[in-house]
């Protein structure tokens, strides 16, 4: 199921990576532009790190079975919004995001809010 859940990842991570490419490094006002390149190639890896942490959140025990989780990463810097049902699985989320490679650093905005 791990196996399942990685390999569905990097498939999405790669067409998100693929979407995001822009092969010309054209700017819309027709010119070359470094700053494009170099922006798309930010989001293609914040897209990758964005996967990472969403697998490894899936993979977890204690968390796959939470869907209230949004990963949003920027640079090294991952957010994690959305709601959980205890501050014990909001604090295991951070835990899992900071375990993965590349993840400097995590902004936990999380809400503990009690299943209904």
């Amino acid at each position: 199921m791990k196996a399942l859940a990685l390999t569905l990842s990097v498939a999405a991570a790669l067409a998100l990576a693929a979407c995001a490419s822009d092969k010309s490094g054209t700017s819309s006002s027709g010119g070359t532009s470094g700053s494009t390149t170099s922006e798309i190639k930010q989001d293609s890896k914040d897209s990758w790190l964005t996967t990472k942490v969403k697998s490894a959140l899936a993979a977890d025990v204690g968390l796959k079975t939470l869907t209230g989780i949004n990963v949003d990463t920027s640079g090294s810097v991952v957010t994690l919004k959305g709601s959980v049902d205890t501050a014990a699985n909001k604090s295991h989320a951070e835990q899992v995001a900071r375990g993965v490679e590349g993840v400097t650093s995590v902004k936990n905005e999380l809400a503990v809010q009690a299943k209904q």
